[in-house]
């Protein structure tokens, strides 16, 4: 299994291109499922949500199966955090 390099990986996103929904997506994933760094729901939903608003169709499933299995307060986090960085980004 691969492992992802944080930095490099984020930098990539925010660089530009027309693969960045798809990079979002494997940061969620990430995230939700520990590769490379621990399990973080909030940042996983964050960045899943933002390859969905990107335009990819996997990472909305992806978003909305995560979801359902967040608290309320960790949801409103998430969406907070996705919506922060959408506006600076």
């Amino acid at each position: 299994m691969a492992r992802f390099d944080f930095q490099t990986i984020e930098t990539a996103a925010t660089m530009g291109g027309e693969n960045r929904a798809e990079i979002f997506c494997d940061m969620g994933l990430m995230y939700a499922t520990s590769r490379g760094c621990d399990i973080d729901l909030v940042q996983a939903h964050k960045w899943l949500n933002i390859a969905a608003i990107k335009g990819c169709d996997r990472a909305a499933e992806l978003r909305a199966d995560l979801a359902a299995t967040m608290t309320k307060s960790d949801l409103v986090e998430a969406l907070r955090a996705a919506r922060e960085w959408m506006t600076v980004h």
